[in-house]
């Protein structure tokens, strides 16, 4: 079943499994402000416009744009429109909003054919994730809130404050570590990062973890120093576990929308990003950035915040974001 049919049986209101249920109503609601914003984008852009003309599709490529769908994802849902609009010979407000929708969909879906969205976990043996991204973005909640979940599925958990040019980044990760009932491993502010990871990682393989969570520093001085010092905590990674990091996760913040699209470009570049966890996707109208970031970047979405509680950090699955961002929007012709 594609997308668009989800999207519809979402819309039709029949019935589903209660557990799939309980996570579509979650991005259900942590996607209401977009889903607001883009509803009204839309009445809006129809309310101007009493033809289908050229106008009318320079109008949208600017409607698409300022919902954060991404400059190049805009363009190419504005041309296939054109054409789709006269091989339907569609006429009436209702027709051309679904056939928007429609094709936002099927781009969405196509660009995430082969991705990966899961967590590389190790079915033996210790799992390592880095997390990366600027500070202020929830980097450090994230990490928490996974290791949190971690444990609750039984899972022998550690974390490492590698964030040693930030006082305030180690308090933090040892306060998440308490309220998770999870060990942190960290050394005096300033410190060599590296050498906090190696502890970590004999840590880690003394105590047969399962998963090994690193906090790394947002900010250095400038791009060289971050990426000398995201490259020396992967060395003494692999020179212990050779096949890790087996995730490399960059966390960006949701509401600062095409913002966030420069940070993901920049890390890209920087270090080799496996994943994306986007924070905050509840408190902001741009959720289409996930649709840019699929689009432009091909990077997979792996965990999305929805909320601000402690279980608030779900798993992205493709198909609840596209039923959750466009369910009630689909007009009946």
């Amino acid at each position: 079943m594609g997308f668009f049919d989800k999207i519809k049986r979402a819309f039709t209101g029949e019935e589903q499994p209660e557990e799939v249920v309980e996570v579509q109503e979650k991005y259900d609601k942590g996607l209401e402000k977009t889903r607001k914003t883009f509803g009204e984008r839309m009445n809006e852009l129809f309310a101007n416009f009493r033809t289908v003309d050229e106008d009318f599709f320079e109008e949208l490529e600017e409607t698409l744009i300022g919902a954060d769908v991404g400059f190049e994802t805009a363009i190419q849902i504005t041309e296939s429109l054109r054409q789709e609009v006269k091989l339907r010979n569609a006429k009436k407000p209702a027709e051309v909003q679904n056939a928007i929708i429609e094709k936002l969909v099927d781009l969405y879906e196509q660009e995430g054919l082969n991705e990966v969205n899961e967590l590389n976990i190790q079915p033996e043996g210790l799992t390592v994730m880095l997390f990366v991204g600027v500070n202020g973005v929830g980097k450090t909640t994230s990490i928490g809130k996974l290791a949190h979940q971690y444990k609750n599925e039984g899972k022998k958990v550690l974390m490492a404050a590698a964030d040693t040019f930030r006082a305030g980044a180690i308090d933090q990760l040892i306060v998440w570590g308490e309220r998770a009932g999870v060990e942190v491993v960290h050394g005096n502010a300033g410190g060599d990062p590296a050498a906090v990871v190696y502890d970590a990682l004999e840590r880690a393989k003394a105590e047969e973890a399962d998963v090994l969570l690193v906090d790394t520093a947002g900010r250095l001085q400038n791009k060289v120093n971050l990426m000398k010092e995201l490259e020396k905590i992967k060395r003494v990674i692999q020179r212990e576990l050779p096949d890790a990091p087996h995730e490399t996760l960059l966390v960006l913040d949701a509401t600062t929308g095409q913002n966030a699209m420069v940070q993901a470009k920049q890390f890209k570049e920087t270090t080799d990003v496996t994943g994306l966890v986007l924070t905050k996707l509840d408190g902001t109208a741009k959720g289409g950035i996930v649709l840019a970031i699929r689009n432009e970047l091909h990077l997979p979405v792996k965990l999305v915040g929805l909320g601000e509680g402690i279980d608030d950090l779900e798993p992205f699955d493709p198909n609840d974001f596209v039923v959750g961002l466009f369910k009630g929007l689909l007009k009946e012709e």
